[in-house]
């Protein structure tokens, strides 16, 4: 039996569908477009009420949102293919550390970069309430640049962590910006986008860029 994946390209799913194809897990991705709004039509709700992608339905039957607790999912699901550190060990509390962070902390900004009017008063300035919120989404990256020591986030070499990471490199930021402030963050996505499993993954949702 395999693994359902409803999402769109572009969004969240990447992280879901790289670790997917990383771990050499049987498969299908179903789109669900943005464009379209289909996120908030029936079909999709009854899959996550809460109108968020990605979601993913598991072999047997259960459904699992929010993509940190996918990426976990995908990882106790696939010990062999070494998407986390060892349990108890320092790098796996530290990859827990640094996914809760960037979930909680830098996820849903984006959000708001992109649509800022759902968060104000209709009439209010959105271009406003858009710089603030990537100025804040600069600032949480900035840690996430600051903490890298090598060619990926955690000691041990490449996690689900790193994946995850490089998939903020995709969004709200300006390619002048990231080139000069977050070097580091670049060639972590780099080296991801480049490995083997990941690399058609990251060509469907990113065309290369």
């Amino acid at each position: 039996m395999s693994f359902t994946l409803y999402g769109d390209l572009g969004s969240g799913a990447f992280s879901a569908e790289a670790a997917l194809a990383e771990a050499g897990a049987p498969y299908r991705f179903e789109l669900v477009s943005l464009e379209k709004n289909e996120q908030k039509q029936p079909a999709f709700l009854a899959i996550n009420p809460s109108g968020k992608m990605p979601a993913l339905r598991l072999p047997e039957g259960e459904i699992i949102t929010e993509s940190a607790a996918i990426l976990l999912t995908l990882a106790d699901h696939f010990p062999q293919a070494r998407l986390l550190p060892p349990q108890a060990s320092n790098d796996r509390a530290l990859a827990y550390r640094w996914l809760a962070f960037m979930a909680g902390e830098i996820y849903p900004i984006v959000e708001i970069v992109d649509y800022p009017e759902r968060f104000m008063p209709e009439g209010g300035d959105a271009g406003a309430m858009r710089k603030i919120a990537r100025d804040r989404i600069r600032e949480r990256i900035l840690i996430i640049e600051r903490m890298i020591k090598g060619p990926f986030l955690l000691a041990g070499g490449f996690s689900i962590l790193d994946i995850y990471a490089a998939m903020f490199t995709r969004w709200s930021l300006e390619p002048d910006w990231k080139l000069v402030h977050i070097p580091r963050l670049m060639a972590l996505a780099d080296a991801v986008s480049g490995r083997p499993a990941i690399a058609p993954v990251w060509q469907r949702h990113f065309n290369g860029n």
